[in-house]
């Protein structure tokens, strides 16, 4: 796990020595073990290291004996031990254990099409001389971030947009990025709140050269065919799949452990880690003193099936003085707080090991969330295509586009389709049942705009490594051949995948009530942080920063404060705009 940086500049100009050691500064908590860069006349490669893998022998930029490719990545390729030991007694045979190395040396013997052959997570960029042109590489759904700047005449990319910020300076925030926000509570790839900042996108790879930027998928889930086959079938699938992608997550030469909260992904991924480990698992969870919120009961039932050493910490559950912070480090507004608790976790797990397993991506692939349920009822299949992918859209949406009409007021007379971005998707699956095409568009969206930023910029603001399991390329693919009732029938979510597990993880972990991490801050709108929320949304700060319509504003908060609504969800997306707003002095 790694941060990295760099830029091309087609006019074969530098950027100062200052400004690349800025660059590296802003993402130093992603790497605080070692420094890397690669520079000359118009282009820099740099790395930020947490070491995992080969410790000693892993540094980074990794540059080929003839001086004219050189690589640097961010992520883990966890099949790298096969991939080498394929190299073995070729003249690409590796020299080092460090999987970035086999990034090198499978470039050298495959071009860029060696990607096909990655199981792992990553952000990569590959500066190849004899073309004069940089690839900038992303995993197929995002686990690892990646953004770039791209003026025409300069491209700047890195983990993080703070690095960016760095060479660029200010960028102007995105109109079609607040009006988005609104939408999802989340920034949808490919924009960002940053004026002329994009992800580069999940399973794509950018090719930059003096002429321009070429853009090429390879890797895409839509492409999956469904088939036809019974549960047993499924059920030995799943599980064979899902212990070896935790398998080869194992590999590591640092001390590690996996998030628990006694839900059934993480008691999952807990009890197959248990299988292949000879010394207990370190598992690590977080508690809370409201009954509704607090999962440490059914966590420690699941530590002690597992026999994990395990450690837990119960948190005051206002921790909203956390949220500048955590916005800072996600470069983004984020309506979910489930950032704060996930910072809380991780910073607990960073005091005793550098990686952890995580259970996410299984409610996206296995329709885990109540949403789901509550949405796919016999009268959505009723619906026609038009009308059910508009229902979808509103099921997902924060503010309907009546309300972001009032927010955004006159000034705005640009409305931009946050709708074309969901039916867009749909358009790219019409061979997959309904069930499917909906996870697919949180596969798409939500995971990389909003849930798997969410432990890797925790994660790494405490410079812990997260690996996921459950996003196995092998998993998500299995997860689309399978049909959307074996995931949610007759009002059980994650159907087929309890089934599946509850052998190992019991009864009682595999059909508990699910419960949602998060804190309860609604309630605190109401009472002690009503005031703070006043002040955070009112005209001389909110208003004046971002510009939107400050009476709709007061009236919904005032609306939630007495009671005669509850604007939770709304109100928070509200002020993390502000904090974004305050951080980034847009």
């Amino acid at each position: 796990m790694c941060g990295i940086f760099g830029y091309f500049d087609r006019q074969g100009r530098g950027l100062s020595e200052r400004t690349l050691a800025a660059m590296a500064s802003a993402i130093r908590h992603r790497g605080p073990d070692e420094q890397g860069v690669f520079a000359e006349p118009g282009i820099a490669l740099g790395n930020q290291r947490l070491s995992i893998i080969d410790v000693d022998g892993g540094s980074q930029p990794f540059v080929s004996d003839d001086g004219n490719i050189v690589v640097v990545q961010n992520g883990e390729i966890f099949n790298h031990v096969e991939l080498a030991a394929e190299l073995k007694g070729s003249r690409f045979a590796c020299r080092t254990h460090s999987d970035t190395e086999v990034l090198l040396r499978l470039y050298e013997r495959d071009g860029i099409d060696f990607v096909q052959r990655l199981n792992g997570m990553f952000a990569i960029a590959i500066f190849d001389r004899r073309t004069q042109s940089v690839y900038l590489i992303r995993d197929r759904i995002g686990v690892k971030p990646l953004y770039i700047f791209d003026d025409g005449d300069r491209a700047v990319f890195a983990s993080e947009i703070k690095a960016i910020l760095a060479a660029t300076g200010s960028l102007q925030m995105d109109e079609e990025a607040l009006h988005h926000f609104l939408t999802y509570n989340y920034v949808p790839r490919p924009f960002t709140m940053f004026s002329g900042v994009r992800h580069v996108l999940p399973g794509h790879w950018l090719k930059i050269d003096r002429t321009g930027t070429q853009l090429r998928r390879w890797w895409d889930l839509a492409s999956v065919e469904p088939v036809d086959q019974s549960e047993a079938a499924w059920i030995e699938e799943i599980n064979a799949t899902l212990e070896d992608a935790v398998r080869i997550r194992l590999r590591a030469d640092v001390p590690f452990g996996a998030f628990l909260s006694g839900g059934v992904d993480s008691s999952t991924v807990v009890g197959l880690m248990s299988r292949h480990m000879a010394s207990p698992v370190k598992t690590f969870s977080i508690g809370f003193d409201d009954p509704r919120y607090d999962e440490t009961a059914f966590a420690q039932e699941a530590a002690d099936m597992f026999g994990t050493e395990h450690s837990s910490q119960r948190v005051s559950p206002n921790m909203l003085d956390l949220w500048p912070m955590a916005t800072y480090h996600c470069d983004q507004p984020h309506g979910d707080v489930s950032f704060l608790p996930t910072f809380k976790v991780s910073e607990m797990a960073a005091k005793h090991v550098k990686m952890v397993l995580t259970g996410d991506g299984g409610d996206e692939l296995f329709a885990g969330y109540d949403k789901y349920k509550d949405f796919f009822t016999p009268a959505v299949d009723e619906l026609d295509e038009a009308a059910f992918r508009t229902a979808y859209y509103r099921n997902i949406s924060l503010f309907q586009d009546e309300q972001k009409a009032r927010l955004l007021g006159n000034a705005r007379t640009q409305r931009p389709n946050s709708f074309a971005l969901v039916s867009e998707l749909f358009d790219r699956v019409p061979h997959w049942d309904r069930i499917n095409r909906a996870l697919y568009i949180d596969m798409e969206l939500l995971l990389s705009g909003n849930n798997l930023v969410k432990p890797d910029r925790m994660g790494m603001a405490v410079s812990l490594e997260a690996r996921t399991p459950f996003l196995d390329y092998r998993m998500m693919e299995l997860a689309f051949r399978m049909p959307g009732n074996m995931k949610l029938r007759d009002g059980v979510t994650k159907y087929i995948l309890k089934k599946a597990v509850s052998p190992m993880i019991g009864q009682n972990l595999a059909y508990r009530k699910k419960q949602m991490f998060t804190v309860p801050v609604g309630g605190w709108f109401r009472s002690e942080l009503r005031e703070y929320c006043r002040q955070m949304l009112g005209e001389q700060s909110f208003g004046r920063r971002t510009g939107l319509f400050t009476d709709e504003v007061s009236a919904l908060l005032e609306n939630h404060i007495q009671g005669s609504q509850n604007n939770t969800r709304e109100i928070r997306a509200l002020i993390a705009i502000e904090h974004w707003a305050k951080a980034f002095s847009a």
